[in-house]
C-alpha cells in the first residue's frame, strides 16, 4: 500500500515524488524503461562509437524556474552543473554573411550594423527587453494553478502589456515578430523557427505559435540573462540529480515496471495494475505521462469529459519533430566563419535559400507547409548542436564529438510512405544541406542517431512523438488539467500547464493540488 502512485519517472514525475515524499507521504514511482529520465537522458546511442555520450532526446535545460530549483534544495553548479553558452546564436548565411551573437552588446551591435542594418539591431534590442518584461510578469503564474487568459493577464501582467501579452499568446509567431520592424527576413525566420516552432504543430504563421515563443524566452536560470544552458553531464545529469533527491526524501523509483491499469472503487482510485499482473494499492494516483495514456489506463471509469478533452487533444498535436544525434570525428568548419571563435557551442541557425520571389520566409512556410502536408520536399529549416565543445564529458577517448541535428516541421507520417522507409535518405539529405554551410562535414560523420516521429514515440513513450506531449500553441486553461475528473486521479506531465520542455512546474503543481485536496501543508 502506498499513499501515491506516480507514473513515469521522468523529470515531472520525480519533482513531485520528491514534493509528495517531503510532504510525508508514501510514494512508489512505478517506470516502465530500464533508466529514468523519460526523454531528458543521457545515452551511449552509438554502434560505430559505442563510447560517445548524447542528450538524445532533450538537449539544453532552460526553463526550469529558479524558484522550483531552490525548492527542491538543489545546488548550482554542486547538483545542476550548468555551462552558459557564450556566445549562443550563430547564424551564417550563404553569401558570406554572419551573427555569432553572446553577451557582449557591443560586438552584437557591430555585428547587425554590419551584416544586416541598424534597424535589424533596434528591432531585436526591442524584442528582447519586451520579453525579458514578460517572462518576469508571468514567472509566478508557471508556480499555480492555471487561469484563463485574460485573467492571467489581469492578475500577472503589467497593464500597459496586457494586451500585447494576450495577442501574442492567441495569435502567430509571424505577427509577433513582424509587429518590431525587423528589416532583414533572415532574422525574422531564425526567431520564427527557433522560439515558435518547438513542439509545434503547423507553422511560425499558426495561431498559438506567438504562446511557444513566449514559453521559449522564459530561461531565468541564475547566471544565464535569458540563455538556455548546457549540463554537463548531458540531460541525464538533470534526472538522475531529481531521482536521487526523491530517494532522499523516501519516495521507492522502480524501473522495469509498466503500469497497465489504474483502478478505482466506488468512483475513487484504488491503485494500480502493473503489466505482469501485480497490484499495488494507493490513495492517489499521479499519471506523470502524456495525457493519451490516460483514457487506456482508466477503461470505463474515464470520464467523458476527460475523453473529449483528449481526443480534442490528439487532433492537433501531432509529433513533426526529428532529432539527429551525430557522433563526429571533429568539429566542421563554416564557410561563413571559418576559424573556431566559439561557433560550435551555439545554437547554429540553418536557413532554407530564398524563394522563387526571393523570400526566405516564403521558403520556410513552403517547408512547413509541406510537412503538414506529409511532403519530404522542401527541407525544413535546420537547428544544429555541438555540446561536447563546452561539456568534454561527452567525447570519448578517440576525441569524437556529440553533435545533433533538430529539424521541426517535417511530416508526422510521409504520404504514401513510412519513416522507416524514408529516413535514412532524409537524413541524407539533411546533412548534404548542412554541407552547404559546412562544407566536408559528411565526410566527418562517423555514426547517426536518427529519431523520427515513431522512434521519439518508442524511444521515450511519447504517445505520437510529439516532444511536449501535446500542442505547445495551447496555453494555461486550455492544456491538460491537473484534475481528471476521477477521484484520487491526477495528471502532472508535460501536457499540463505551462507548458512542454524540461521545466517541472507540471510535476511541482500537480504536487500541490494533491496536497491541497488531502489537506496537507503545500510544499514551500
Amino acid at each position: 500500500m502506498a499513499d501515491v502512485v506516480v507514473i513515469g519517472a521522468g523529470h515531472n514525475g520525480l519533482v513531485a515524488a520528491t514534493l509528495l515524499a517531503r510532504a510525508g507521504l508514501s510514494v512508489e514511482v512505478l517506470e516502465r524503461d530500464e533508466v529514468i529520465g523519460g526523454a531528458c537522458r543521457t545515452e551511449t546511442p552509438f554502434e560505430k562509437a559505442p563510447g560517445l555520450r548524447a542528450s538524445t532526446g532533450a538537449y539544453l535545460l532552460g526553463l526550469m524556474p529558479p524558484e522550483l530549483i531552490r525548492l527542491l534544495g538543489l545546488r548550482i553548479p554542486e547538483d545542476l552543473p550548468l555551462t552558459r553558452r557564450d556566445p549562443h546564436y550563430f547564424l551564417p548565411t550563404a553569401d558570406g554573411r554572419h551573427l555569432l551573437l553572446g553577451a557582449d552588446a557591443e560586438a552584437n551591435r557591430a555585428q547587425f550594423e554590419e551584416f544586416f542594418t541598424a534597424q535589424d539591431w533596434r528591432a531585436q534590442q526591442a524584442l528582447g527587453a519586451e520579453l525579458a518584461t514578460l517572462a518576469s510578469d508571468l514567472a509566478p503564474a508557471w508556480l499555480a494553478e492555471p487561469l484563463p487568459l485574460e485573467e492571467t493577464a489581469e492578475r500577472h501582467i503589467r497593464p500597459e502589456l496586457r494586451q500585447r501579452f494576450v495577442d501574442l499568446v492567441r495569435g502567430s509567431a509571424m505577427d509577433y515578430l513582424g509587429s518590431f520592424e525587423f528589416a532583414s527576413e533572415l532574422l525574422v525566420a531564425m526567431y520564427a523557427v527557433t522560439d515558435g516552432m518547438p513542439g509545434l504543430a503547423g507553422s511560425p504563421w499558426s495561431p498559438g505559435s506567438g504562446h511557444n515563443i513566449l514559453v521559449h524566452n522564459m530561461c531565468r536560470l541564475p547566471g544565464a540573462d535569458g540563455t538556455w544552458m548546457v549540463v554537463r553531464g548531458g540531460m541525464g545529469t538533470v534526472t538522475r540529480t531529481l531521482g536521487a533527491r526523491a530517494g532522499a526524501e523516501g519516495a521507492v523509483i522502480r524501473t522495469g515496471v509498466s503500469v497497465s491499469a489504474v483502478t478505482t472503487d466506488a468512483g475513487a482510485v484504488s491503485g494500480v495494475v502493473t503489466s505482469d499482473g501485480a497490484s499495488v494499492s494507493a490513495r492517489v494516483v499521479l499519471a506523470a505521462t502524456d495525457p493519451f495514456r490516460l483514457p487506456a489506463l482508466l477503461g470505463e471509469a474515464c470520464p467523458a469529459s476527460l475523453r473529449r478533452l483528449i481526443d480534442g487533444f490528439a487532433s492537433r498535436s501531432p509529433g513533426q519533430t526529428m532529432k539527429v544525434n551525430l557522433a563526429l570525428t571533429d568539429l566542421p568548419r563554416f564557410s561563413a566563419l571559418p576559424e573556431p571563435v566559439g561557433q560550435h557551442s551555439t545554437t547554429v541557425h540553418l536557413m532554407p535559400a530564398a524563394a522563387g520571389d526571393g523570400s526566405v520566409l516564403s521558403a520556410v512556410r513552403a517547408a512547413f507547409e509541406a510537412g503538414a502536408e506529409g511532403r519530404l520536399d522542401p527541407l525544413p529549416p535546420l537547428e544544429w548542436y555541438l555540446h561536447s565543445t563546452l561539456d568534454p564529458s561527452l567525447r570519448d577517448p578517440e576525441g569524437r564529438h556529440s553533435s545533433a541535428f533538430f529539424v521541426q516541421g517535417v511530416p508526422h507520417v510521409p504520404a504514401g510512405s513510412s519513416w522507416a522507409e524514408q529516413k535514412e535518405g532524409y537524413v541524407d539529405r539533411l546533412l548534404s544541406f548542412a554541407e552547404s554551410y559546412a562544407p566536408g562535414l559528411t565526410s566527418l560523420v562517423a555514426d547517426v542517431d536518427a529519431l523520427a516521429p515513431p522512434d521519439i514515440e518508442e524511444r521515450f513513450g511519447i504517445t505520437g512523438g510529439n516532444i511536449d506531449h501535446v500542442d505547445n500553441a495551447l496555453s494555461f486553461t486550455d492544456r491538460m488539467p491537473y484534475r481528471t475528473g476521477v477521484d484520487g486521479v491526477y495528471a502532472g506531465a508535460a501536457g499540463c500547464h505551462p507548458a512542454g520542455s524540461v521545466i517541472g512546474c507540471a510535476g511541482h503543481n500537480a504536487a500541490q493540488a494533491i496536497l491541497t485536496d488531502l489537506d496537507l501543508p503545500l510544499a514551500r
